[in-house]
């Protein structure tokens, strides 16, 4: 089990399957998230995001295949929005394909996970994300 962060942080969970959701919600509250915000797809992502009565979220979990607005489409949209594109974005997918995985770090993902999800996969992503970026983030405040 790894070590929770010095600081509770928000995470926005963005994912249409509810069982995969459950479990990485319960992964999630495991590590040390406080607030955690629910999309089921990218234009339900976009306007938690957009929304100002929401938690800016320090650590976004992404699945990629989702009706409406996918993934892959949600963020170039987050990565493009000064605003945005300094929360760190976890894609967590079904497909392996080397575009997808390719695609998602040009986009400027910060971890790539497969499901079905290995927890202790999940773990080290966000662990690395904590050493690099969750211990010492700044939040900035919502304009």
């Amino acid at each position: 089990m790894m070590i929770a962060p010095a600081r509770p942080y928000d995470v926005l969970l963005i994912e249409d399957d509810e069982a995969d959701a459950m479990l990485i919600e319960e992964a999630l509250l495991q590590r040390g998230a406080r607030n955690l915000g629910r999309a089921h797809d990218g234009v339900d992502g976009l306007d938690y995001l957009r929304d100002p009565a929401n938690p800016r979220p320090d650590l976004i979990v992404l699945d990629l295949n989702m009706p409406r607005m996918n993934g892959s489409e949600l963020l170039a949209v987050i990565k493009d929005d000064e605003h945005l594109c300094t929360i760190p974005v976890v894609v967590l997918t079904t497909s392996s394909a080397p575009d997808d995985v390719s695609s998602a770090y040009q986009r400027h993902a910060n971890a790539y996970v497969t499901k079905p999800v290995d927890l202790d996969e999940f773990e080290r992503a966000v662990q690395s994300i904590d050493t690099f970026y969750l211990e010492t983030v700044t939040r900035f405040p919502r304009s």
